[in-house]
């Protein structure tokens, strides 16, 4: 049976429709999901199928968040109340032990600090803590000599950056977020879901490896103890299922700042247009200048942990590069764990949100993000 396309689209974006429809149509019968667009802060694409909820679904976004808290950190350098070429230790005294007295803003941002987890691993309560997370990671002495090579830092570089940005303010990434990005523009984005929104939240629904990916996930390149292993916290007592970390109330409700994200397409999208655009009469929340700061790229090649090619900017992906080379350069954004997508493009307006609730395998952005960014974007160029 196919699954009923909900929602609408601006004239001129109905092949992005189409595309979307042609998607669901391909997929498993269970499909849920829903994909937003903003181009120059105007929304073109609000779609969904899988639900008759309006499109108010939320999801666990993962890696997604990952691109909100590095706006916090873009709003404070744009403020001049952080300076990415200060020493950490300038805000964060105890992060010089075990030889790191030398790091800068810029290189912890960037994946190149070396820090990618602890040789014990994490609880899963200390992982919903940025704080904890953060003074675990002052003591530990860093898995590669800092600033000579970058590896995705992927369950703590919101706790590294968050713990710089408490010093600094004494404000957490969290409340900052909610404050000056999610309030005032009413996101459906949460970095700490509350308990009022607890109803709207779709559970993720990992999906069924095939004998081959099975093979895989049972015996991970480079062994128990590799960094791969220590970035995604499958080293210690209480080993980490990335793909369901979202399902713990605990992580959703504290949404530690790399991984602890909720949210919707809309959300998603929207957060980008916020950042780049004027949207319903509000100027856009950075500067031209700082968009092309943190979107220029600073670690590109082999990535240490995600053993392949990754491209980041100042806390972002680099996602022309990255992911969707039909992208301008300096386009930012992150993706997520179980699929999700996000991004804004400056030099064609474009914000792109997208979510679905089963995990895409094996992980990150899904694969069809690639053919509906660039539904949208053609559909933009010749609108």
């Amino acid at each position: 049976m196919t699954q009923e396309i909900h929602g609408a689209v601006a004239d001129g974006y109905e092949p992005v429709r189409e595309e979307f429809a042609a998607f669901v149509a391909e997929e498993r019968p269970d499909y849920e999901g829903q994909l937003c667009a903003y181009v120059h802060g105007r929304k073109v694409v609000d779609l969904w199928a899988g639900t008759a909820d309006g499109g108010g679904s939320l999801y666990g976004v993962h890696s997604s968040t990952k691109g909100a808290a590095h706006l916090v950190a873009a709003l404070l350098v744009q403020d001049g109340t952080l300076e990415l070429d200060r020493k950490v230790t300038y805000y964060w005294p105890e992060f010089a032990s075990e030889g790191k007295g030398s790091v800068t803003l810029r290189d912890l941002i960037t994946h190149r600090a070396g820090l990618v987890g602890t040789d014990t691993g994490f609880t899963l309560a200390e992982l919903a803590d940025d704080r904890v997370v953060a003074e675990r990671l002052a003591d530990q002495r860093p898995f590669w000599r800092p600033g000579t090579a970058f590896g995705c830092h992927a369950l703590v570089i919101g706790a590294l950056t968050g713990e710089v940005v408490r010093r600094a303010t004494g404000r957490t990434i969290q409340e900052l977020h909610e404050e000056r990005v999610r309030a005032p523009y009413g996101l459906d984005f949460f970095l700490g879901l509350p308990a009022s929104q607890e109803l709207r939240f779709r559970t993720t629904q990992p999906t069924a490896p095939t004998p081959k990916q099975r093979a895989l996930l049972e015996e991970p390149p480079g062994g128990p103890h590799s960094l791969s292993s220590i970035a995604f916290n499958r080293q210690g007592p209480e080993p980490t299922d990335l793909g369901t970390l979202p399902n713990e109330r605990v992580i959703r409700s504290r949404g530690p700042a790399s991984i602890g994200g909720v949210a919707s397409a809309r959300g998603l999208a929207g957060l980008y247009a916020a950042a780049i655009s004027e949207v319903d009469g509000k100027a856009p929340l950075l500067k031209p200048d700082t968009v092309a700061e943190f979107g220029q790229i600073h670690s590109a090649g082999y990535d240490l942990v995600a053993r392949c090619h990754r491209s980041y900017g100042l806390g972002f992906q680099a996602t022309a590069d990255t992911w969707h080379p039909f992208l301008g350069a300096g386009a930012v954004g992150h993706g997520g764990a179980a699929g999700s997508q996000a991004f804004a493009d400056p030099a064609s307006g474009l914000a792109y949100g997208y979510t679905r609730r089963r995990s895409a395998f094996p992980g990150d952005a899904a694969p069809e993000n690639d053919r509906l960014a660039r539904a949208v974007q053609r559909a933009a160029l010749t609108g």
